[in-house]
């Protein structure tokens, strides 16, 4: 019969050493990746909400104007065309994030920042040019759900771009890392996510909005 011999001590603080850090190379993405579903999935329920609020104020105009009366649809067209523009490019990004071409990676998220860019730019345009005409937040329900709306999605937008920046000077330091490839995938699916709630947007509040 074979005699059992107990490990050294030695050998098992190397063996838990190397669990460890199989560990920590494996869980640290993962738990990355549940904790960034469960962030945007709550951010679902605050846009949710957002379109609720919409829906239920969206027709109290307090003998103001409407949607059809102030939405300059070829602009909000334009904006639209930006921001699914942008998605595209951090596609292309994506792609060569896997194929390890940094400075490809950079150029792609690069244009996609500037397309974010110019979305926030011309919504910042379309706001002051209501308030100037006197359809501010105050001026009724309506205008208060719709500035809080679109205002809400475009302070995402406008901290995907800070996060954009920052992982391009990430990148820039120390290349395609798996870290670094890890909060690209976070932002990339962020950045999708905004998108989506934008159609959302353009078609409940602006296209809807201009028939009435």
């Amino acid at each position: 019969m074979s005699e059992i011999t107990a490990p050294s001590p030695r050998a098992a603080a190397a063996a838990a050493h190397a669990h460890f850090h199989s560990f920590d190379e494996h869980h640290p993405e993962n738990g990355t990746l549940l904790g960034f579903w469960l962030y945007l999935m709550s951010d679902c329920l605050v846009f949710a909400c957002l379109f609720a609020m919409y829906g239920v104020l969206g027709r109290s105009y307090a003998a103001g104007p409407s949607g059809a009366d102030l939405f300059e649809l070829p602009l909000v067209a334009l904006n639209t065309s930006l921001l699914l523009l942008s998605s595209i490019t951090y596609g292309f990004a994506m792609l060569e994030m896997l194929k390890k071409r940094v400075g490809a990676t950079l150029a792609w998220l690069a244009i996609t920042g500037l397309l974010g860019a110019g979305f926030i730019g011309i919504e910042l345009y379309e706001f002051a040019h209501l308030i100037h005409d006197g359809a501010g937040p105050q001026r009724s329900a309506f205008l208060s759900s719709f500035f809080t709306l679109v205002g809400t999605h475009g302070l995402h937008v406008s901290f995907g771009i800070i996060w954009l920046i920052t992982l391009m000077i990430q990148v820039g330091k120390h290349g395609l890392i798996p870290e670094n490839r890890r909060r690209l995938l976070c932002l990339s699916m962020f950045w999708h996510f905004l998108d989506v709630v934008w159609i959302g947007v353009f078609t409940f509040v602006y296209l809807m909005g201009s028939l009435k």
